[in-house]
């Protein structure tokens, strides 16, 4: 009770005339001191796919004790247009390119190497690498400009090989955090206009979103730098605008039923924020709890993310609780604009939710075995879905690294674009060359450089297989079983494909360990919020059930629709990680109105009441916040895309189906046991 009495007196201050001018007051000033503070650090730049403490990481770190560590190399690809071989004259031409590239990056360069065919050629030239991806995309792009300069006549000449794959990545991004958030922000205006029907009411809202967006970013930028965090900075932004809106039309759903009850807009205002903020509070704190387990896992992406989006919604939740009130309180009903509630409009409010949910109850078994078969018919899509992308079907668009990596692919052995690195004690160099020139799918093996104390050696391995490719990374596993069982050698294997290798065990591990976390983490926390044995675990369970039918119903759509034969390894454990966080928030929106609705009406008349009046609002929210994460789709990479499309199916779903049909038929079956061990009315 004292609680209650606590909401009331700050949702009166926060609301009255002056009190709102004075929280708007406040929140403008704490805004400007917290940008003016975090808006220089600059965000994350790493990019490490594999656990910091892989074997392939590892091999990174000696690697750097190598004379020359910071260079690496790149392949320059020549091909004539259409099938023609290469004549002496291009031969020659490219020969006449070598002192060109020497000259520039000041390495020597070798080659040009002709495939047995004549159809290509390669040169290799080694490059200095930045300290990070950003400043060896501007060698790449002057190199490549170098090489356009004198290019010879006649040839198509692609820069690719491991640098040059990661500037590409880089350069793709250029701007592409810009155009995700414009894309964002004109899908959510587009979709609270639909919602409002007011010209006025939506920019309030969105302006409140927008803000807290900037802020989030510019503090998250800093807690990245500060912690060495690395994460997904456009991810930031698709959750702080999603969940930020739908708690907003959590609050303004609930504002303009009140505004059907009262005179006084303020009043109704006040009841709404005092009827809203626990369940809003409820929501954003499952889905901060839940990120945080992402502090358990080993890929630091996947890592980072947690703590960073943990802070953005944080952001988003104080934004819609503290600083949308008081531009409400002051704009009054005109916000509602032209169809303003009016005293009197509650008989007419969610006429189609109460005929649906209606319906439902009257046959709860059946709607319920109806749901659930939707349900294992969408994870059916599940079957045949495999994990892992390989270099080149890690792009949405083609860049030129594939497009080198492709045409080398086709005429010379595919591993030459991305060498492994062996990295032994020189006593035991010959020892583990013999073995490794046994392996089947070894092209070459050479030692390439030793430690200045001569204690270390390095090993350059080319495989046959294109990078990524199963047969690839069965080549990795087996070269680490054998070169591990030289004695004394302590060999380490590493490189890009070595890395692909570690980090799909990485994300492998991550998922069957947070994934369950998660799960009882919800669990729990149900069983707090409700005080509900029986509810809690079976809410749990369905909101489990359409996390997995989404993740089959996205595996599907990708394969057939997209043509994207395998999921990215990151994707499984943060698309169920976001659909069973967001997803749980619809639960409490419909669960928390339904418990308020029994004590006077019992289970099954309080459910079709809290559908009839959050239908709107949570397909309204499910429609947003899908939108939104199909908004991943202008990213380049494919892992981004396929995320946004499996979480935006599964919200959808979540929304249309297991809230308006699945949740409600179960309570219908169930009826007042679902409070066990709670008194139904209690």
């Amino acid at each position: 009770m004292a609680y209650s009495r606590v909401r009331t007196v700050f949702a009166h201050h926060l609301t009255s005339p002056r009190g709102a001018w004075i929280a708007l007051g406040m929140a403008t000033l704490a805004f400007l001191v917290l940008f003016g503070v975090f808006a220089p650090a600059q965000g994350p730049t790493g990019h490490a796919t594999a656990p910091s403490d892989s074997e392939s990481a590892r091999v990174d770190e000696l690697l750097g004790q190598f004379p020359d560590s910071d260079e690496q190399p790149v392949l320059i690809v020549a091909t004539k247009p259409g099938p023609e071989a290469l004549t002496p004259s291009d031969i020659e031409a490219l020969q006449g390119l070598v002192p060109v590239l020497e000259q520039h990056t000041g390495t020597p360069s070798t080659g040009p190497r002709i495939s047995d065919d004549a159809a290509v050629a390669v040169i290799v030239t080694p490059i200095v690498v930045g300290e990070d991806n950003a400043e060896t995309a501007n060698t790449i792009e002057e190199l490549r400009g170098t090489i356009a300069a004198h290019d010879p006549e006649g040839l198509d000449l692609q820069v690719t090989g491991g640098p040059a794959f990661g500037a590409d990545v880089t350069s793709a991004f250029d701007n592409a955090d810009a155009t995700l958030l414009a894309v964002t922000i004109l899908i959510v205006a587009l979709l609270l206009i639909a919602t409002y029907r007011s010209p006025i009411l939506w920019v309030i809202p969105l302006v409140v979103i927008g803000i807290a967006e900037q802020l989030a970013g510019a503090v998250t930028g800093a807690l990245g730098a500060a912690f060495d965090l690395q994460f997904d900075a456009g991810i930031i932004s698709v959750l702080v605008f999603g969940a930020g809106t739908n708690y907003a039309l959590l609050l303004i759903s609930r504002y303009r039923e009140e505004l059907s009850v009262y005179d006084d807009h303020r009043q109704a205002l006040r009841v709404a924020w005092h009827a809203t903020a626990p369940t809003i509070i409820a929501a954003n704190l499952t889905v901060v709890l839940a990120l945080l387990t992402l502090a358990l896992a080993v890929i630091p992406g996947t890592r980072g993310l947690g703590l960073s989006a943990s802070v953005g919604l944080l952001i988003a939740l104080a934004a819609v609780l503290f600083v949308l009130p008081p531009l409400l309180s002051l704009c009054g009903r005109g916000a509602f604009w032209p169809f303003i509630p009016k005293s009197g409009d509650e008989a007419q409010y969610g006429k189609m939710w109460r005929a649906m949910a209606t319906a439902v109850m009257r046959r709860p078994a059946a709607s319920l075995g109806s749901g659930l078969a939707v349900l294992a018919i969408m994870a059916s899509g599940l079957f045949g879905t495999s994990i892992g992308l390989d270099q080149m079907e890690k792009f949405r668009v083609q860049s030129e690294s594939a497009a080198g990596l492709e045409a080398l692919s086709a005429h010379f052995p595919a591993g030459e674009s991305q060498p492994m690195f062996i990295v032994t004690n020189s006593a035991a160099t010959g020892d583990v060359l013999e073995v490794v020139a046994d392996v089947d799918g070894v092209v070459r093996a050479m030692e390439v450089g030793q430690t200045d104390d001569g204690t270390l050696s390095k090993i350059m391995v080319t495989g046959e297989y294109s990078p990524g490719t199963a047969q690839s990374l069965d080549l990795v596993s087996h070269l680490r079983s054998v070169t591990h069982a030289v004695p004394d050698a302590e060999a380490l294997l590493g490189g890009a494909e070595p890395t692909e290798l570690d980090a799909r065990a990485g994300n492998q591990r991550d998922l069957l360990l947070i994934a369950p976390l998660i799960l009882g983490m919800i669990c729990v926390f149900l069983l707090v919020l409700f005080r509900s044995v029986v509810a809690a675990a079976l809410l749990t369970l369905i909101n489990l059930a359409s996390a997995v039918a989404a993740m089959g119903a996205g595996a599907w759509l990708s394969r057939i629709v997209f043509d994207q034969q395998a999921l990215d390894p990151q994707v499984p454990l943060l698309a169920f990680l976001f659909l069973v966080a967001l997803g749980i928030d619809y639960t409490i929106f419909l669960v928390q109105r339904a418990r308020a609705e029994t004590r006077p009406h019992g289970t099954p008349e309080a459910m079709v009441r809290a559908v009839s009046r959050t239908g709107a609002v949570i397909t309204s929210a499910g429609v947003v916040l899908a939108a939104v994460f199909a908004a991943l789709g202008v990213l380049p990479l494919v892992a981004l895309g396929q995320l946004g499309v499996i979480v935006g199916v599964g919200i959808v779903v979540d929304a249309l189906l297991v809230r308006t049909v699945i949740v409600p038929s179960l309570f219908g079956v169930l009826e007042s046991r679902i409070w066990w061990p709670r008194n139904a009315r209690s």
